[in-house]
């Protein structure tokens, strides 16, 4: 399941913009081509995924609203052949600084998040070994 649906593309955005969108065949079908729809959602799901992979579990199961509006604006982005409209390129952009922000810890989601690595190797050592230099055994050094 994605992070957001053609039926709310179709809310935000409107059937008729669907439509010129997708239907690019000769003639025109007059129809959405949901094939196309499909694979703008999966693109913009594979982004948000890779985006979020370091600090949450994902594909998320029920994602939160941001997640589903950044979903939208990113979709709605990759339909677009030609440029885009000024306000969907804006509503883009802010969907990928959101993405950075959420990825770098500024913006924190309501949803499972990936355990933290730790590794073991790291900060200082302690031993309680004995010492091969000492006093007794460094006579004539000393």
């Amino acid at each position: 399941m994605g992070y957001t649906t053609q039926a709310e593309l179709i809310t935000r955005y409107g059937e008729e913009m669907l439509r010129g969108l997708t239907d690019i065949g000769l003639p025109p079908s007059g129809e959405i081509d949901t094939e196309a729809v499909d694979r703008a959602i999966a693109d913009a799901d594979a982004m948000i995924d890779g985006y979020l992979r370091e600090r949450y579990v994902v594909p998320m199961a029920s994602p939160p609203p941001e997640i589903s509006a950044i979903s939208r604006a990113i979709a709605i982005w990759n339909l677009h052949t030609f440029e885009p409209g000024k306000k969907i390129e804006t509503d883009y952009q802010g969907a990928l600084a959101a993405l950075k922000d959420i990825s770098k810890g500024l913006i924190k989601l309501d949803a499972a998040t990936v355990a933290p690595v730790v590794n073991a190797g790291t900060g200082a050592r302690i031993t309680d070994r004995e010492r091969p230099l000492t006093e007794a055994n460094m006579k004539g050094f000393i």
